[in-house]
């Protein structure tokens, strides 16, 4: 069942206690799939459903309790945590407020993730109950969170590797995968279904776009237009492996390329070789962020950012952005994501998955072509 070892999750939660004891924590408590995959390896599509609440408590000292629904109690005792307490859910009276309420009242200061990228999920009234039945203080701890699990470990990057070659593969069969009067939608189908194919468990992510000689946005879900002579086809998945993601994009020209498309993919193919040697231990997220968008030519960007980066979750922290001085070190999985607009209404985005390292940073992603290329 567990995707790591048990020394692995030690690890993480022997970083947890040591920065807890920094902090002057005495416990963690999350609530959110992220987090609690990462801590307990407890992996579950349940997250779907937003019936019941899940909690993992991080002590300062000793293992970690995991508070859940009992529904759950069988999956979470093939993991590596022993010590779990469950309770009938869902309980429209109680559900789980009391019993998360008694076992944090053994603590005076509780670690909450509440800044940015974080989130509660637990119904807010909920939370107010186990904060007055526990008498504990919360103090937000995300920073601590996201410096524990920004460095992936030897095993994180093992996986990460395999799930970026098996998008990397299924990309490389777009010649028989996507043809001229294709509906947007059933190439969709088709990429999804060559991924799950190449070894992907599942493909939570797929977004993409065409259009003639650029397309409009890089979020939408497909519609049934046909591909046509000359539209650029782009598509950007999220493929999962054992619960981690790949994320990237490439973009095909359907009989023909523009000279516009085509000087827009020269430049962001340009830009990303220039956050990649930008790319290097010491430097900060706001460097790779300049690096690109000087070559993409200046100026005001409203993209917000160039990346982010990748693990566990498709997106996660830092950002590459102007405003981000996250130092990289060497173990951080970055994506680069360099987008331009080409005319009004048009854009395009390229994207690679790269492995800081203390020298030059190493593909995960097979290095798109240099020339847009073109399906005839």
């Amino acid at each position: 069942m567990a995707d790591f070892t048990v020394a692995e999750f030690e690890t993480r939660m022997s970083l947890a206690q040591s920065a807890m004891s920094k902090a002057g924590l005495d416990a963690i408590l999350l609530c959110t799939e992220a987090e609690l995959r990462y801590f307990s390896g407890f992996r579950t599509q349940f997250w779907q459903s937003p019936t019941r609440p899940w909690f993992l408590v991080l002590p300062r000292n000793g293992d970690p309790i995991a508070v859940i629904p009992e529904i759950g109690s069988d999956l979470m005792s093939r993991t590596w945590v022993r010590d779990i307490r469950t309770w009938a859910s869902p309980d429209p009276v109680d559900d789980g407020v009391s019993l998360l309420a008694d076992i944090l009242s053994a603590f005076d200061k509780v670690g909450l993730p509440m800044g940015q990228e974080a989130s509660l999920r637990m119904p807010l009234c909920d939370f107010y109950r186990v904060q007055q039945k526990s008498c504990v203080e919360f103090v937000d701890c995300s920073e601590l969170i996201k410096a524990i699990r920004i460095v992936k470990s030897d095993a994180e990057i093992a996986i990460l590797r395999i799930i970026c070659g098996i998008g990397s593969n299924a990309f490389d069969r777009a010649t028989e995968l996507f043809c001229a009067g294709q509906p947007l939608s059933e190439a969709f189908r088709a990429f999804k279904i060559a991924l799950l194919q190449e070894g992907a468990e599942d493909v939570p992510y797929l977004v993409g776009a065409a259009g003639q000689g650029g397309y409009g946005d890089v979020i939408s879900p497909p519609g049934k237009t046909p591909l046509q002579d000359g539209d650029v086809l782009m598509l950007d998945t999220g493929s999962s492996l054992q619960g981690y993601f790949c994320d990237f994009d490439r973009n095909f020209a359907i009989g023909h390329a523009s000279d516009a498309a085509k000087q827009a993919y020269d430049t962001l193919w340009q830009a990303t070789e220039a956050g990649m040697q930008t790319a290097r231990a010491g430097a900060t997220c706001a460097d790779l962020f300049h690096a690109m968008h000087k070559t993409l030519g200046g100026g005001i960007s409203d993209v917000g950012r160039y990346g982010h980066g990748l693990g566990i979750q498709l997106t996660e922290y830092p950002s590459i952005a102007s405003f981000d001085d996250t130092v990289l070190q060497p173990g951080m999985v970055m994506t680069l994501e360099p987008s331009m607009t080409i005319s009004n209404g048009k854009m395009m985005v390229h994207e690679e998955n790269i492995l800081i390292t203390e020298d030059a940073p190493i593909l995960l992603t097979k290095r798109a072509a240099p020339e847009l290329p073109i399906i005839r």
